[in-house]
C-alpha cells in the first residue's frame, strides 16, 4: 500500500524485512500512480539516462513512511567514469548547472565531497540535486546497492531506495534535522512489523531504537545479544535492568559521538573548499 506523501509522491508501507538477508534488492508495487511533479521528472530523467544511483535523504524518507518535506533530491553514486557520463547527460536533459564549490569531477567526488546541481528545466524548475560518492559511517557503494530497496511503481518506473539501516547510518550527521528523522524512521519500522520480529529486524531495532520506551519493550522480548550489537549499544548486553533516564542519557552520549565524529569528518573538507573558493575569486 501506499499513501501520498509530500511533492506527490506516495509513502511506502513495506514488507520486506531488515538486514542484507531480508533488505537487498526488494521491489514494491505500489497502488497508486505518482503525480506527475518535479521530483518524479528528475528521478525518471535520471533513470532514463541509466545512471546507477540510490535515492537517500529526505525523499527515500518518503517512501519509508517518516515524511520529510524537501525539494532536493540526494542520491548516492557510484564514481566510475561511465556513470558519472550518465549523471552529466541526466542534468544537460535537466538543464541543471553546478552551484556553489566543488566543481562537478571525481576527484572531489572521491575525497567525500558533495556536488550540487539546480535544475532549470520548466518541469524540474528549482529541484536541487545533491550527489555523494562517500558518506561517512556508510560502506562502499556496491554493498548499499547489493541492499537497496527497489520500488516499482504504478507507470512502470523502478526507483532504488538506499536500504533503511544504511539510510539510518547516513543520516547520522550533526544536523538537528537528522536525529528525529532517524527516530521516526526506526519507529516506522518498528510500529509495522513489532508483531513479526526476525533476527535481523531485532538487531536494527535494538542498535538504532531511540526511544527508551521502546527499547525497554524490545529487551523485554529476549536478552541483548553482545555479537550482535553495534559498539555504541554493547551496554545493553549487561543485562542490567536499565531506567528510563539511563537509557535516555546513554542514547544522548551516543548523539553526542556520532555529531562530533561527524564534524570532524567534514572539517577537513570544509577547509579544502573554502581554499578553492579563495583561488576562484577574481
Amino acid at each position: 500500500m501506499a499513501g501520498s506523501g509530500p511533492n506527490g509522491i506516495p509513502c511506502l508501507q513495506r514488507s520486506g524485512g531488515v538486514g542484507p538477508s531480508s533488505c537487498g534488492k526488494c521491489s514494491f508495487s505500489l497502488e497508486v500512480h505518482l503525480t506527475p511533479n518535479p521530483i518524479r521528472k528528475v528521478l525518471s530523467t535520471i533513470r532514463m539516462h541509466h545512471v546507477q544511483a540510490l535515492l537517500m535523504g529526505g525523499q527515500a524518507c518518503v517512501f519509508y513512511g517518516a515524511a520529510e518535506f524537501s525539494r532536493d533530491i540526494d542520491l548516492a553514486i557510484p564514481g566510475e567514469k561511465d556513470n558519472l557520463l550518465s549523471i552529466q547527460g541526466a542534468m544537460d536533459e535537466l538543464q541543471a548547472k553546478v552551484i556553489a564549490l566543488p566543481p562537478f569531477e571525481r576527484s572531489y567526488l572521491e575525497r567525500g565531497h558533495a556536488v550540487h546541481f539546480r535544475c532549470n528545466h520548466p518541469e524540474a524548475q528549482h529541484i536541487r540535486v545533491d550527489l555523494m560518492t562517500h558518506l561517512r559511517g556508510v560502506d562502499m557503494f556496491s554493498d548499499l546497492w547489493e541492499r537497496r530497496t527497489a520500488i516499482e511503481t504504478a507507470e512502470g518506473e523502478t526507483i532504488d531506495l538506499m536500504g533503511l539501516p544504511d539510510l539510518v547510518k547516513a543520516k547520522k550527521t550533526q544536523r538537528d534535522k537528522d536525529w528525529p528523522m532517524i527516530r521516526r524512521l526506526v519507529e516506522a519500522h518498528y510500529a509495522e512489523f513489532r508483531f513479526s520480529p526476525t533476527p535481523e529486524r531485532r538487531r536494527f531495532w535494538l542498535n538504532e531504537l531511540r526511544s527508551p520506551i521502546l527499547l525497554l519493550e524490545e529487551l523485554a522480548a529476549g536478552p541483548a545479544i553482545e555479537s550482535e550489537l553495534s559498539p555504541a549499544r554493547m551496554w545493553l548486553a549487561t543485562g542490567s535492568a536499565w531506567p528510563e533516564d539511563e537509557i535516555a542519557l546513554k542514547l544522548r552520549d551516543e548523539e553526542f559521538a556520532e555529531r562530533n565524529a561527524d564534524k570532524l569528518y567534514w572539517d577537513p573538507l570544509k577547509r579544502e573548499l573554502e581554499t578553492l573558493r579563495r583561488s576562484s575569486w577574481p
